[in-house]
Formats: structure tokens, C-alpha cells, sequence
């Protein structure tokens, strides 16, 4: 079985996130608990929870005590998943990005983590990748780079204009 690659990065929000290719989904990134309470805070659409919204939840389908939830709740917060507020005795959770958000970051922090080359291999990856897309993946990807070399453009114009 492949090895986890771990990433920290410093001031980001990814905190002891680490890659584990053998898994799917949120699991490449989160333990199965953490990822399985990201999904269902997701998918509840919740702005505001506590433990016990989610061992609630997660008692529908399987048996898992409060302490085991808590701890793990706990943890995405530390990991910078979660912000909490004190509501009396017990603490109230918000996620602090959604799903499509933190593919976006996660993908973002591994990119920025690899090492000299690696965005390079990265961007090879990707092109081959491009040889099973369909025309509607390719025009997305068109697009996308059609508007970033229009915001370079603009950038460019912008700072001339300022210099004299």
C-alpha cells in the first residue's frame, strides 16, 4: 500500500493535512471519520452545528459513541476546517469553507508544496490527462485559460498605466 504524503503549510489553512493516493473522494485528504462528518456538515447544509447534530446524523447509519465524534470534530478544527464559537457549556461549529472550497485549497496547497519541477510535471500530468476529456471539458478548459490570460493582460495594462 502507498504512503501517506504529509503537507503542512505555514499561515495556511491546511494544517498536518496529508495525501493518501490509495484512497477516493475526501479520503485522499481526511481520515474516514473526519471526512464522513465534512460530508454530512456539507450535505446538511448546516451554517451552525454542535456534536451532537452530527452524532445524531452519523447514528442513522451506524453506531458511534459521542466521545469518538467530539474528538474528531475537534481535530477539524484544529485542522482549520472548522471555526467554534462557546454557546453556554457546549461549543457551535461553522464550517469555514465549502466542499468545492476546499478541493479548491486542497489542491491549491499540494501544488504549492511540490518541489522544484514539480508544477511542471504537475502541468504534464494534466495535459495527458486532457486526452480522455470531452468537448465540453475542453471548452471549460479553454475558458479558463482565455480568462486568465485576459486578468494577466489587464494587470499588465493597469501597472503601465501607473508607471510613468
Amino acid at each position: 500500500m502507498p504512503s501517506a504524503t504529509h503537507f503542512s503549510r505555514p499561515g495556511g489553512i491546511m494544517k498536518g493535512i496529508r495525501i493518501r493516493p490509495e484512497q477516493e473522494g475526501l479520503r485522499t485528504t481526511l481520515f474516514d471519520l473526519e471526512a464522513e462528518i465534512m460530508e454530512c456538515v456539507w450535505s446538511a447544509g448546516w451554517e451552525s452545528f454542535a456534536v451532537s447534530d452530527v452524532l445524531e446524523a452519523l447514528q442513522e447509519s451506524r453506531e458511534i459513541a459521542y466521545t469518538t465524534v467530539m474528538t474528531t470534530v475537534v481535530r477539524l478544527f484544529k485542522k482549520g476546517l472548522l471555526s467554534r464559537q462557546k454557546d453556554g457549556r457546549r461549543y457551535v461549529y461553522q464550517s469555514k469553507m465549502s466542499r468545492a472550497q476546499f478541493i479548491e485549497k486542497m489542491t491549491r496547497d499540494v501544488l504549492s508544496s511540490l518541489p522544484e519541477g514539480g508544477r511542471e510535471t504537475a502541468m504534464t500530468f494534466l495535459v495527458e490527462q486532457i486526452e480522455d476529456a470531452d468537448d465540453a471539458e475542453l471548452d471549460r478548459l479553454e475558458a479558463l485559460i482565455q480568462a486568465r490570460r485576459q486578468e494577466r493582460a489587464a494587470a499588465l495594462k493597469s501597472s503601465d498605466e501607473e508607471d510613468p
